[in-house]
Parts: C-alpha cells; structure tokens; sequence
C-alpha cells in the first residue's frame, strides 16, 4: 500500500514510478515533477545540470580527471 518517491516496495521494477494519479511514468524527471508540492515550484528539466556551473570549484579537478579518462590508458 505504498507509493511515491521511495517506490512501491512489492519487489515489481515497472511499477516504481506510479504518480499521485495512479499513472505510471517511464522517466525520472516526469515522474519526479508530479510530485512537486505547489506549481510555484519549478519543474525539473529533462536536461541533466550543468555540473560546472553547480560546482564551479571543482572545475579543475574535473577536467584533469577526464584528461585521464580521455588518455592513452583508457583507449
């Protein structure tokens, strides 16, 4: 008899997102957005974040990780 965010919990994957309404949502973000508690609230985009714009100091750290991934080791 549970549902919402933390999911049914009778053990059945494609029910997890089932809505307020009863529907059954096949993307995070729709089914995340049914659960905003006023329409003042903004609704999530479908497009991930742009994590350097969030963690803008930790640019630097990324780019020379990824340096890494992009190198001769991982080819």
């Amino acid at each position: 008899q549970v549902r919402g965010l933390c999911g049914t919990y009778n053990w059945k994957q494609q029910d997890e997102f089932t809505t307020p309404a009863g529907d059954v949502e096949t993307g995070v973000t729709a089914f995340a957005n049914t659960y905003r508690a006023s329409s003042h609230c903004p609704a999530l985009s479908p497009f991930p974040l742009e994590s350097c714009d969030a963690f803008s100091g930790r640019r630097e750290l990324a780019e020379a990780t990824c340096t890494i991934l992009h190198g001769a080791t991982f080819q």
